[in-house]
């Protein structure tokens, strides 16, 4: 049966000297890994090799889940790597391409998070501030897949967060999936103690888009900790993304 949809691709590796094994994720059927044979020679059915971030209309075929789709069709438009003028934008793009390769599930489908990762793709290269257009798709991503961590309250003793109190110290543990009030610390070795400012945006993610640099690299970094916890290693992107 031949399956028609938009996709964006996620993963292209070499599977023969004129083959790839490609991953798309695409709006309808979710993220799907498909053959496409002959595209790396100079007429193939696909206007070239499919690379990563390249985006289009695809049809496959399927005949088991649980095998290779075939890819048939792909009319690729412009690769968006072609258009990325800078290197922390592209490496901002791989790494949202490679939490949603490694997030999602084949053939789940998540209509939204494909609008959104497309919508932020196309924002990146025009926008000043990536890294605060990055933290809202990544924090979009685990709202989509069920994985959000609680940013309203103590997830142990259910304090809630409220700004501007001055006297409240808030932590993130990613093992405890949220925040952790001043009390609860102790119990939480992997907490990563929160700027007022890093708890409030989290509390209210309309004041991402607002945030000074230093504030959003702290929100990476705790996000890259999540991620971390929930992978059982670091995202291979993240080096690039967050210092050291």
């Amino acid at each position: 049966m031949l399956t028609k949809d938009i996709a964006i691709c996620i993963r292209a590796i070499d599977y023969s000297e004129t083959s790839q094994i490609v991953t798309f994720f695409t709006r309808a059927s979710g993220k799907i890994s498909a053959i496409a044979k002959g595209s790396k020679r100079p007429k193939s059915a696909f206007d070239g090799p499919i690379e990563i971030l390249s985006q289009g209309r695809i049809v496959f075929s399927d005949s088991s889940k649980e095998r290779l789709a075939t890819l048939t069709e792909f009319e690729q438009q412009p690769s968006l790597i072609c258009r990325i003028s800078d290197l922390f934008t592209l490496n901002c793009s791989l790494f949202a391409a490679e939490l949603v390769n490694r997030l999602t599930n084949d053939y789940d489908p998540h209509p939204g998070l494909f609008d959104s990762f497309h919508h932020f793709l196309q924002r990146a290269n025009e926008h000043r501030e990536v890294l605060s257009l990055l933290i809202q798709f990544q924090l979009i991503l685990l709202k989509e897949i069920g994985l959000q961590p609680v940013w309203s309250h103590c997830v142990n003793c259910k304090t809630r967060y409220e700004r501007p109190a001055t006297s409240d110290e808030f932590y993130f543990s990613s093992s405890a999936n949220g925040l952790i009030c001043r009390d609860c610390e102790a119990s939480f070795p992997d907490k990563i103690r929160l700027s007022r400012d890093a708890s409030a945006c989290l509390a209210d993610v309309k004041r991402i888009c607002e945030s000074e640099e230093a504030t959003l690299q702290e929100i990476e970094k705790v996000l890259v900790s999540y991620f971390t916890e929930l992978l059982g290693r670091p995202p291979r992107m993240a080096k690039h993304i967050v210092p050291r």
